[in-house]
């Protein structure tokens, strides 16, 4: 497994590095550090820590975008139904292929910590890469996490009893990527691979598992279909944003389970409707087909329905609609409310009105970086409560 990490990172590493060409002598992070010590050395002299800190992030948002990632660093306390108590540490770069090129979207960077008391750590890497006149497109997402969870079983049913809820220790591995090409303005394809490796240790009751296998290694080859018409890819303010994924899991690649295959789609919108407003709806679905593994079926909650304890509905398919007002108040400084509806279901003839789980919330946004936002959400779904900090908008 770890060797099969190292050879991705080399190759996200040989991508991001061959696309900028041959004139980045220096790494991302040898950059930073010095373009650090000059601003900490020179704001030494005229303050205490407090000052530097002040004046550290009051310039984190006004950097002008270079063909090196611009890195600044974030960190510090946070707590989530999930996870419990923690400490953090992003550090996230914006940079441009052609900063001459004023129309381009930024590309962006982030190099994840975190742990927290609820025996959990986690670290990750996750971007966009826009390439020269937006001609191609590089997203990719990877992570490590071990943490202590809840498993309430699957399907609607055993989500909503209370006392199916029963603990056990995830580890987890989950690599995405994928490489698309203009075809006309806005619309994008090429392919995508994921490869998640999960294994339950510890578990408390057999029973909630039904005889299902507890780890599980899942390799996927597949397509994605992207036509995107938003300002940018953090923090839109107008625009829209179609995706869909299609991926199919063989039993060739070694996958452990029989084949089975996903597809997920998601339509965003994103409209001004008064000074500094926006007002962001999405509809989203993923659904599999085949002998789907427990840890690959479609879940409610985390960035799906922000209220709801992540994983604890789970099944075959999910759909879910938010509907979201983000207002800018002061200076770098925002707040949000929305709401929502989901629902998990094995088929769709067996989508049921007394099915459906609300959700709603409101949240806090500070602006770490220009359209990066630091998200603190607050949810509130059918007998549950969520706690989310993050980077960027939930969608």
């Amino acid at each position: 497994m770890f060797r099969i990490l190292r050879y991705i990172f080399s190759i996200l590493f040989l991508t991001l590095t061959l696309s900028q060409g041959t004139v980045k002598a220096e790494s991302p992070i040898s950059t930073m550090e010095m373009h650090d010590s000059v601003g900490i050395d020179s704001v030494e002299k005229k303050g205490n820590i407090i000052s530097r800190l002040i004046k550290y992030f009051d310039s984190s948002n006004k950097k002008r975008l270079t063909t090196r990632p611009d890195f600044s660093v974030l960190g510090g306390p946070h707590y989530s139904s999930e996870k419990g108590f923690g400490l953090g540490l992003v550090v996230a770069g914006l940079y441009s292929t052609e900063p001459a090129d004023s129309l381009l979207p930024a590309s962006n960077i982030s190099l994840v910590g975190d742990i927290a008391t609820k025996k959990f750590y986690m670290v990750g890497i996750e971007g966009v890469h826009v390439f020269p006149t937006n001609s191609k497109r590089i997203n990719y997402d990877l992570s490590f996490e071990s943490f202590a969870t809840y498993f309430w079983g699957i399907g609607y049913e055993a989500g909503n009893n209370d006392s199916n809820k029963a603990k056990y220790d995830l580890l987890k591995v989950d690599f995405t990527a994928d490489m698309s090409w203009r075809i006309i303005k806005g619309l994008y394809l090429g392919p995508a691979v994921r490869f998640v490796h999960s294994n339950a240790k510890n578990v408390r009751e057999e029973r909630n598992w039904t005889g299902l296998d507890h780890a599980s290694t899942s390799t996927a080859l597949g397509a994605r279909l992207q036509y995107d018409l938003r300002d940018n890819f953090t923090a839109p303010k107008r625009g829209l944003l179609l995706e869909v994924t299609q991926l199919f899991y063989p039993k060739f690649l070694g996958n452990s389970s029989d084949a089975f295959s996903s597809t997920e789609a998601g339509f965003s919108m994103y409209f001004p409707v008064w000074t500094n407003g926006t007002l962001a709806g999405r509809v989203h679905g993923l659904f599999t087909y085949g002998n789907t593994p427990w840890n690959m079926m479609a879940y409610i909650g985390g960035k799906n329905m922000r209220g709801y304890y992540e994983g604890r509905y789970r099944d075959k398919n999910e759909m879910d609609f938010t509907l979201e007002l983000r207002q800018h108040v002061w200076r770098r400084s925002g707040i949000v409310v929305w709401g929502g509806v989901a629902t998990v279901f094995p088929r769709f003839s067996e989508i049921q009105f007394k099915r459906l789980l609300p959700d709603c919330g409101f949240g806090y946004r500070w602006e770490f970086k220009k359209n990066s936002n630091v998200r603190i959400d607050i949810g509130f779904g059918k007998h549950s409560t969520g706690f989310m900090f993050g980077l960027n908008e939930a969608f």
